[in-house]
């Protein structure tokens, strides 16, 4: 493993926030298995709000060097990094490892960094009143406005048995990239794939939502539907085994359940203008925010 320290972020590549916190480290080792996978180089990016200039005076009026605190903060970052670094290069041996330090706003530095990365990921919660990276509403922050896909990495209970991927789609062409990615990761992580599609009717308004079983009457239009809509992927990527599931209620509901048996939801969003049905309110904060799995995130087309 190459480990290099960069001021700005390779083109293509996997950025991962740190900041010293366990989630951090969960999120550091996805980034690390996707880059391993994928063949590419490895970001760990730390960002800390710079001391602003009503900062300064503030500390100059009680004698504190504002100089010397961004020294202290730069230097945090500095051992958070090299501490991160460090657990990849007796992991991965081999990958090559980009430190990037920035004295930002971390949404700001990790949306800038989305602008050229693969994917983006973070941890759910972080740690600290100031240097903290991961806190729960950068993610869904950096998840609702990145460029590129972003992966937000939940606590894994171990000892479950999972069924691989899971994938929200509706159907149309603004799930395809979504859908394209679910894929993706089933075929590189060898793994199964689920893919739903959740609808409301007058029955779904009386009850809780539930999947359907495979010979329910009366939604074949919809079955058809579905399955056109994945009939390319599937020639596409013929390693992987395919699933399709109908539910009826709402998609938080059915792939929040789905969360805890999958390796991985994946869900898409509108790239410009109101998020999109799949990540508008509740979805955002029951799957984002308690998904018992890792969440990936895909922008929309254009």
């Amino acid at each position: 493993m190459t480990a290099t320290t960069d001021s700005q972020v390779p083109a293509g590549s996997v950025v991962v926030g740190v900041d010293g916190s366990t989630h951090a480290a969960d999120a550091v080792a996805w980034a690390a298995e996707q880059a391993a996978l994928e063949g590419r180089r490895l970001v760990l990016l730390h960002a800390a709000d710079a001391v602003s200039a009503t900062a300064s005076l503030w500390m100059a009026s009680m004698a504190v060097d504002p100089g010397q605190v961004r020294h202290d903060i730069e230097g945090a970052g500095r051992e958070v990094l090299a501490e991160a670094a460090a657990g990849v290069r007796e992991a991965r041996p081999g990958l090559e490892v980009v430190e990037l330090l920035q004295l930002v706003d971390p949404r700001q530095a990790l949306l800038d960094a989305s602008t050229a990365a693969a994917v983006v990921v973070v941890g759910s919660h972080g740690r600290g009143p100031v240097s903290s990276l991961l806190l729960g509403s950068v993610g869904v922050a950096v998840a609702r406005h990145a460029t590129s896909p972003v992966v937000v990495v939940r606590p894994t209970a171990r000892g479950v048995a999972r069924r691989g991927v899971v994938v929200g789609v509706d159907g149309t062409a603004g799930s395809l990239p979504a859908l394209e990615a679910a894929y993706r990761q089933a075929s590189e992580r060898r793994l199964p794939l689920t893919v739903v599609h959740c609808f409301w009717d007058v029955v779904a308004a009386t009850g809780p939502a539930e999947v359907l079983a495979p010979t329910a009457a009366d939604v074949e239009e919809i079955r058809l539907l579905v399955g056109e809509s994945i009939s390319g992927m599937a020639e596409e990527f013929p390693d992987v085994p395919v699933t399709v599931e109908l539910a009826r209620g709402l998609a938080e509901e059915v792939l929040g359940r789905g969360s805890a048996v999958h390796d991985l939801v994946v869900v898409g969003r509108q790239q410009h203008g109101p998020v999109s049905a799949l990540l508008r309110g509740s979805v955002s904060t029951a799957i984002l925010e308690r998904a018992a799995c890792p969440v990936l995130v895909v922008p929309g087309a254009d």
